[in-house]
């Protein structure tokens, strides 16, 4: 399974310490940007590379990462077959919910207010959780698909 990972200025840093870890445990990474560090950058350039490709390939994941989180996951949310789960800490279970119910193929997460090692710890259990495919889940991600 393929990764996409992107970032604006906000989450650079977090994304290169990600992209690491990741590789360090054996997760294909391709990282959509930025390459450099540029305060002036626009997190949609390059978020929106990864719902590009989440859109296309449904057996890839991707991670987006800004300050909040809650733009870049209004960005990516906006192609189809993309749905993205936005954390910045609290409750643990929301990670495992996100994909276990929704099927969630985007998690998006807020910088600002997770340390590396949350992050880290947060997307390892996002991606280990497998979406088990009730009917009534799959039923709900229909719906949901209509409106693509």
């Amino acid at each position: 399974m393929k990764i996409y990972i992107a970032s604006d200025h906000a989450g650079f840093e977090l994304k290169r310490e990600l992209i690491s870890y990741l590789i360090q445990n054996n997760f294909d990474i391709v990282d959509c940007g930025p390459d450099k560090f540029d305060h002036e950058d626009d997190y949609p350039d390059y978020v929106s590379i990864v719902g590009e490709h989440i859109s296309n390939d449904s057996d890839s994941k991707g991670v987006i990462i800004g300050y909040s989180g809650q733009g870049e996951a209004i960005v990516v949310n906006r192609f189809s077959n993309v749905r993205c789960a936005v954390y910045y800490g609290g409750p643990k279970h929301i990670l495992t919910l996100s994909r276990e119910h929704n099927d969630a193929n985007v998690l998006s997460l807020g910088s600002h207010f997770l340390t590396n090692q949350e992050a880290k710890d947060a997307v390892i259990m996002w991606l280990n959780t497998e979406f088990p495919g009730e009917e009534r889940h799959i039923r709900r991600i229909k719906k949901i698909e209509r409106y693509d």
